[in-house]
């Protein structure tokens, strides 16, 4: 739950900062934060299933997003993007991450990883959003697929820093001791939700 609240509301407050920056707000929320937070809590935890859980979470907290603009299309990908991740990192799931030691396998990995979620989760994302309209086109689509390719490059390359980087952080006993867990995660959690929440009711 902390995981997914602390993705979601990533994508709420600093997404819309990184857009007015004038930066690709979307190829960077994914790359960093997304596979941040996706291989951090599956490395820590190796919990399957805990991933998708942490894209509803998110994605129905970026629903609430007081910023931007289409909530429907952004909740649906970033639930996409877990998915995908599940399905990547299910099959690797006979590898103990922990024993791949060369940098070269790391950033392939974090290479292959970004690419995939972004793009997959993009292209569902343009898939879904117009079906939950009523309005899909397979032109339109197709007439995307060659733009979803090319930023999918520029995540890749952030993905190619960010795993390595995330596999190594791991390597650290970060998990919070028993006795103040669920008090730190159910606080940081609730203080998530009552800031992006409160924002949404304050302007609309």
């Amino acid at each position: 739950m902390v995981f997914g609240s602390l993705w979601g509301f990533s994508e709420c407050i600093i997404g819309p900062q990184i857009s007015e920056a004038g930066l690709p707000s979307g190829t960077i929320m994914t790359g960093f934060f997304a596979l941040l937070f996706l291989t951090m809590s599956r490395l820590i935890y190796k919990r399957r299933g805990m991933q998708f859980g942490m894209g509803l979470v998110a994605g129905s907290l970026r629903y609430f997003n007081p910023f931007g603009g289409c909530h429907v299309c952004s909740s649906i990908a970033i639930a996409a993007e877990a998915i995908i991740f599940e399905l990547i990192f299910d099959y690797l799931s006979t590898v103990d991450l922990y024993k791949i030691k060369s940098l070269t396998a790391k950033v392939g990995l974090g290479v292959f990883s970004a690419y995939s979620i972004y793009v997959g989760g993009t292209i569902v994302t343009q898939v879904l959003t117009p079906l939950s309209f009523g309005a899909f086109y397979i032109e339109n689509l197709l007439l995307a697929i060659p733009s979803i390719l090319a930023d999918g490059l520029l995540v890749a390359l952030i993905g190619a820093a960010v795993i390595p980087i995330t596999m190594e952080l791991s390597r650290f006993d970060l998990k919070i001791p028993d006795r103040f867990f669920y008090p730190t995660t159910t606080g940081i959690t609730a203080l998530c939700w009552i800031i992006v929440v409160g924002n949404f009711l304050l302007l609309t």
